[in-house]
């Protein structure tokens, strides 16, 4: 799978200092919250993964073509004001 970064995802990861490897590690170790299959132009989903003490959200859109990449959308860390505890169930 070939990881692409959107510019949303890239000016989030810049301003909230979010590194590259932050987040290649909730992708490889987090947890799938909540599932788009039918988002455009490629189904998406929304992971949740821990690192360096700090919560990660994460949208990500896979490709279903021969392109194979995985299209990181946007990352964030969750706010309990939107998310009950555990921040997996959405308010």
């Amino acid at each position: 799978m070939n990881i692409k970064f959107r510019f949303h995802a890239l000016s989030r990861m810049f301003e909230r200092k979010i590194s590259e490897t932050d987040v290649l590690q909730v992708l490889t170790t987090g947890k799938i919250i909540e599932d788009y299959p039918t988002d455009q132009p490629y189904p998406s989903c929304l992971r949740l993964g821990f690192v360096k003490n700090r919560l990660l959200h994460i949208v990500t859109a896979e490709a279903t073509d021969e392109r194979n990449y995985r299209y990181n959308n946007t990352v964030y860390e969750p706010d309990l004001a939107r998310w009950e505890p555990g921040f997996e169930k959405r308010k």
